[in-house]
C-alpha cells in the first residue's frame, strides 16, 4: 500500500498527521510506504517529515518540488514514484480520517478500480463543515462537472482516494492538470478507459487552515474544467 500526501507548507500539521498513519499502519497486517511529496514549501515541511518515525522506520519518502506546482502535479509525482499494489491519497491535514481507509479498500477487494471518498452520499458523515460560501461553490462547480464531464458523482473533490497500482500509473500517465481540478480529469480519464468507479460516503471534517483560496482556486478550476476533454478527444 502507497499513501500519498501532497504537501505544501504544512510544518504545522504534517507531524499529526504522519503520527496518525504510522499508529493505523502499525496494526496492519500489509507492507507499506508513505511519500509526502513537498510542493515547494517556504517552511519546514521537508525538515518536519524526515523527524518522523515514519522516516526513521524506513517507510517514508519526501519528494521534492523545485517550486510550487500544484496539488495534481504533486499527486501525479507521488503515484508515478510509488510501488504499492494499491495506491492511496490523502491531504496532509486529514480531513477524512486515515481508518477510512478500511472501508475504500473493501470495495478494491470486491472487484473495484478505482474508489473515491465523499461529503455529499447519504451515508457521508460531515462533522465540520466548510464555510458557506466554499458550500456553494463546490455545487455550482459540481453542477459544471456533471454538465460538461463526467456525470455520476455527487462529490468529485474530496482529497480522499484509492486506486489499484495499475490503474493508477495509467490514468497519472495520462494526466495534465496540476492544480485542483486534477480529480475531475482522473475521473473522466477513469470514465474513458472504462475502469469501474465506486463512490464512497465518508467521515470528514473542514480545517479552519485550509489553504484554498475561495475566488482565485474557483477561477482556476473552472478553466482547467474547459480544457480536459480537448486535452484527452484521442483517448477512447
Amino acid at each position: 500500500m502507497s499513501i500519498i500526501i501532497p504537501a505544501y507548507n504544512e510544518e504545522k500539521r504534517l507531524a499529526v498527521t504522519l503520527d496518525k498513519i504510522r499508529g493505523y499502519l502499525e496494526n496492519k497486517n500489509f507492507d507499506f510506504e508513505v511519500i509526502v511529496v513537498d510542493d515547494g514549501s517556504k517552511d519546514r515541511t521537508v525538515a518536519v517529515s524526515v523527524k518522523s518515525l515514519l522516516f526513521k522506520e524506513g517507510n517514508l519518502k519526501v519528494l521534492r518540488n523545485a517550486e510550487n506546482r500544484g496539488k495534481g502535479f504533486s499527486v501525479r509525482q507521488g503515484i508515478l514514484n510509488s510501488k504499492g499494489e494499491f495506491v492511496l491519497f490523502s491531504d496532509a491535514d486529514l480531513s477524512t480520517p486515515i481508518q477510512e481507509l478500511d472501508k475504500l479498500y473493501e470495495y478494491i477487494k470486491s472487484g473495484f478500480d478505482f474508489v473515491i471518498g465523499s461529503r455529499s452520499l447519504g451515508d457521508s458523515d460531515v462533522q465540520v463543515r466548510q464555510p458557506w460560501v466554499r458550500e456553494r461553490m463546490g455545487k455550482v462547480f459540481n453542477y459544471f462537472v456533471k454538465l460538461l464531464l463526467v456525470s455520476g458523482f455527487s462529490d468529485t473533490q474530496c482529497g480522499f482516494k484509492l486506486l489499484r497500482r495499475e490503474v493508477a500509473y495509467k490514468i497519472a500517465s495520462l494526466s495534465k492538470i496540476d492544480g485542483f481540478c486534477f480529480d475531475v480529469e482522473m475521473l473522466y480519464l477513469a470514465r474513458k478507459l472504462n475502469y469501474k468507479v465506486k463512490e464512497v460516503g465518508v467521515i470528514w471534517l473542514n480545517s479552519v487552515q485550509s489553504k484554498v483560496r475561495v475566488l482565485g482556486s474557483s477561477f482556476d478550476m473552472f478553466k482547467d474544467l474547459l480544457r480536459i476533454k480537448a486535452m484527452h478527444k484521442c483517448i477512447s
